[in-house]
């Protein structure tokens, strides 16, 4: 039993090297989207002609601006991508840890998976973290994928204020609380910190 509770904490450890890649992209997103709602705003001041003395000028400054723009919008979709890698990763080594503990020939049983060895956590929670983490970035990805989807939108039809609750929300973010993923973390290696 205490080698498979040691194989589920070489997960874990991979998994927080994913936690750490996760802040990395928040960050970066947060930073992108920040810059494409200040483009945003600004598409309605570039587009009114009484703020130039030559429309070939006007669009000009138009045209750099949506294609900066443009470009934000795909570093924001590569960002979102990578945040969907974690969330995938994080599937697979639940259903790999859940197939671990329930498949095969020696299927465990509900006792062998609460049994715990000294103060080393059980297979059950380490399923049970593993499942948690994978739900909690799962639904923080889709939240995140229709804000994404809803700064699109609204650059066609901007409203400052529209771009203000989407930042605000996207800041206020993420739903995950860190003191909620160390504590999986500080269960499932709690002989290491004794």
């Amino acid at each position: 039993m205490e080698s498979l509770v040691k194989k589920y904490q070489q997960r874990f450890r991979k998994v927080r090297e994913e936690m750490d890649r996760w802040e990395q992209l928040q960050s970066r997103l947060i930073s992108l989207f920040q810059n494409a709602s200040s483009i945003i705003e600004r598409l309605q001041v570039v587009q009114n002609p009484k703020n130039y003395d030559s429309c070939d000028i006007r669009d000009a400054v138009l045209r750099k601006q949506l294609d900066s723009l443009q470009a934000i919008l795909v570093s924001i979709s590569r960002t979102l991508e990578g945040l969907h890698g974690v969330v995938l990763f994080l599937e697979k080594m639940y259903n790999d840890g859940s197939q671990f503990a329930r498949g095969g020939s020696d299927q465990l049983t509900t006792k062998q998976l609460q049994q715990r060895v000294g103060i080393k956590p059980c297979l059950q929670d380490c399923l049970n973290g593993l499942m948690l983490l994978y739900e909690m970035h799962r639904s923080e990805y889709l939240l995140k994928l229709s804000l994404s989807s809803a700064l699109s939108t609204l650059a066609l039809r901007p409203t400052s204020s529209d771009l203000s609750a989407l930042h605000q929300l996207l800041v206020d973010q993420p739903n995950i609380p860190k003191e909620e993923v160390q504590s999986i973390f500080d269960t499932i290696f709690a002989e290491e910190i004794c």
